[in-house]
């Protein structure tokens, strides 16, 4: 490897052998046993969240934060915000209190510096700011996500969100098996959407969304924000997919990166130019491909909201790992949401008329309020046989009772505060 990462040479890859590795890597099937969470958070200030944290503050945290010693993994997104990454974990609460116990360290390192974590899923208060990160591979995404708009900014800069990381399933057909799953993340996401929604608010003025950060995927480069309808066999589909999106960028000894306009992985693979694909090349791309619900071996549920509070993250983490991970729960909620692929149309979210709709309705669609009120109930049943605390328990419950019950997502509440400080 060169000192950039990127492979100097290696053996052209040829288009079968890629629909073959990625018929192997992105749906490793087996028993369900591991459970990931990846949390985002705006860094803001500590005194005023309003007022927007200075470049170089933020450069100062970084500094201070990434000389801790966690257990998960740290990265920072392009405008700042603070991601932590558990490792996988055998049970839900090992992967909780991992989390829990590294997002405090992480707190306690920013207060002094005047700073704190908030938990939005876009900034409610500052317009998205310029980005901080210049690495080829940013300065790439940019440059493609602009072809479509403003949103791919904001998305890269300004947005923030829970996702959680379940094992694929197995290979057998029933409530675990990874075809079931499959089909399960796209329909009950768009309930988790709706249940989570916390971004009616961006850069100082409600947009009509009650999750805007879901709203922005929408106006992403459909090609790379999509996945396959979810009814066919998920891996040909997903394969089909993977080669058939525009590559963002050709990565090189030398920068700016090579972005091609319209160029697919698999063109690039029959034409060889500008310069033969490799495997390594094939696993970047993965990496720039960004559906509400992406199988990397395992599947990654990207679509909910960051939620507020220093514990709000898990209940989607503690709601979602039950309903898969749980037989009995899993079965449960499939029955509830099958019928909502009808009304999606069997088309590929986020761009779907259900998806849009629980990004801009939330609970207050009927569809989707009656599906929540059956997969919370089966969650709070399902969380003691997989091990949840009394604490997980209640805190699942406390937002069933605040939220679901009547129908009304985080993201209802912020409305309601922004509009009684702007009046």
């Amino acid at each position: 490897m060169s000192s950039s990462g990127i492979s100097r040479s290696g053996p052209a890859l040829t288009e079968d052998e890629a629909e073959d590795l990625l018929r192997c890597i992105c749906f490793k099937t087996g028993p369900p046993r591991t459970v990931g969470a990846e949390v985002e958070w705006l860094v803001h200030e500590l005194r005023d969240p309003r007022l927007p944290v200075p470049a170089d503050r933020l450069a100062s945290a970084v500094d201070t934060v990434r000389s801790l010693p966690l257990a998960s993994a740290l990265t920072f997104e392009p405008g700042g915000q603070l991601e932590l990454s558990s490792p996988p974990a055998l049970s839900l609460m090992s992967c909780v209190d991992t989390l829990a116990a590294d997002l405090r360290a992480v707190r306690e390192a920013l207060a002094p510096l005047g700073l704190s974590l908030s938990g939005y899923g876009v900034d409610p208060w500052n317009a998205p700011r310029d980005r901080l990160l210049h690495e080829p591979r940013y300065d790439a995404m940019e440059t493609v996500l602009d072809r479509s708009g403003p949103a791919g900014r904001a998305m890269m800069c300004d947005s923030a969100s829970v996702q959680i990381c379940l094992d694929a399933g197995h290979e057998e057909p029933g409530p675990l098996g990874y075809h079931r799953r499959w089909q399960l993340a796209h329909l009950l996401g768009a309930v988790l959407v709706a249940a989570f929604a916390n971004s009616p608010v961006h850069g100082g003025r409600l947009t009509g969304w009650r999750s805007t950060r879901q709203a922005l995927w929408t106006d992403l480069d459909p090609a790379r924000a999509l996945a396959p309808a979810p009814d066919g066999e998920p891996r040909a589909a997903w394969a089909a997919h993977v080669l058939d999106t525009p590559v963002m960028c050709v990565r090189g000894e030398e920068t700016p990166w090579a972005v091609p306009e319209g160029l697919t992985f698999r063109e690039w693979l029959r034409t060889g130019h500008p310069r033969p694909a490799r495997e390594d090349d094939l696993h970047y791309h993965l990496t720039t491909l960004f559906p509400p619900v992406r199988p990397r071996g395992h599947l990654e549920l990207r679509m909910i909201d960051a939620q507020s509070g220093p514990d709000g993250w898990i209940v989607p983490v503690a709601v979602t790992t039950a309903l898969f991970e749980d037989p009995e729960a899993a079965e449960t909620v499939y029955r509830a949401v099958k019928p909502l692929g009808e009304r999606a149309g069997f088309q590929a979210p986020p761009r779907n008329p259900l998806w849009l709709a629980a990004a801009r309705d939330g609970l207050t669609d009927p569809d989707l309020h009656a599906a929540a009120l059956v997969a919370f109930p089966a969650a709070l049943e399902a969380l003691p046989r997989i091990g949840a605390s009394p604490a997980v328990r209640q805190a699942v419950a406390a937002f069933h009772e605040r939220h679901v019950v009547p129908g009304r997502c985080p993201a209802d509440e912020l409305a309601d505060e922004f509009q009684e400080v702007a009046s």
